[in-house]
């Protein structure tokens, strides 16, 4: 598969449902967000990144829980060339300090259950911490350029597990997200328009992000999202109310 050399993978990812627009993108635990309402989510969270004065291959945290708000924010500041960094929800206050200090993240955002792990960290780099992730979206304007990044620009970060020391920031290229949608989704899965996806792996995993996120929105599917950790009761509840026609297990 060759990509353009100007390219941006919220604008593709994004751009290739504009005529889904009434179809369901992700559904959460309080509702359903379509492609119509995703696309322009995205453009309001990329408006709100760039007048907090967060420039192009800066970063800006997530550690959020499972929703609607998750995309709409990690697309936005891709759209916007900001470099989203996709944080563990499970971490502990030193370890988001050192995750926040080591990618000189400028903001983060924050779900409220989460929002007491980031209390009083000493971090120079960081300048907003923001926990009404829903309305810091709203607050953007529906519309928004497109920053104009390249196929092997910087994308976004993802952190590892530390087994083998400190966590590495691991950097994913724009061109990154698409491709293992085509290779992986399409080629192996032979996911489809009409599946509806759920994925035990959260989106601040490698394999959640993909399963949740990017395939899905690859071929214009449905995600189910899930805030509450994947125990056997909440992942069966999913399964018998939700019937997704693909489920991912945790690896």
């Amino acid at each position: 598969m060759e990509l353009p050399r100007e390219y941006n993978a919220a604008v593709d990812l994004v751009g290739r449902n504009s005529g889904r627009g009434s179809k369901a993108a992700f559904i959460d635990d309080v509702g359903t967000c379509t492609y119509a309402q995703l696309a322009e989510r995205v453009d309001r969270a990329a408006s709100a990144l760039l007048s907090l004065g967060i420039k192009r291959e800066e970063r800006v945290a997530i550690a959020m829980l499972d929703s609607c708000d998750w995309p709409a924010l990690f697309l936005g500041a891709i759209k916007a060339g900001i470099v989203p960094v996709a944080l563990n929800t499970l971490l502990t206050p030193s370890d988001y300090e050192y995750q926040l200090k080591d990618s000189r993240s400028r903001a983060v955002f924050v779900s409220e259950p989460l929002l007491k792990n980031f209390a009083g960290l000493k971090c120079p780099d960081l300048e907003h911490v923001v926990s009404n992730v829903k309305e810091f979206i709203s607050s953007g304007a529906p519309k928004a350029e497109a920053a104009p990044t390249l196929r092997d620009d910087m994308c976004f970060w993802l952190y590892s597990s530390g087994s083998t020391g400190a966590p590495k920031g691991t950097v994913h290229l724009h061109s990154h997200l698409i491709l293992t949608a085509e290779l992986y989704a399409k080629g192996v899965l032979g996911m489809r328009e009409s599946d509806v996806i759920f994925s035990a792996a959260k989106l601040f995993f490698a394999y959640g992000l993909g399963n949740s996120m990017t395939f899905p929105m690859a071929v214009g599917a449905t995600a189910v999202l899930m805030a509450e950790r994947p125990t056997p009761d909440a992942v069966f509840k999913r399964l018998t109310e939700k019937k997704p026609t693909l489920f991912f297990g945790v690896p």
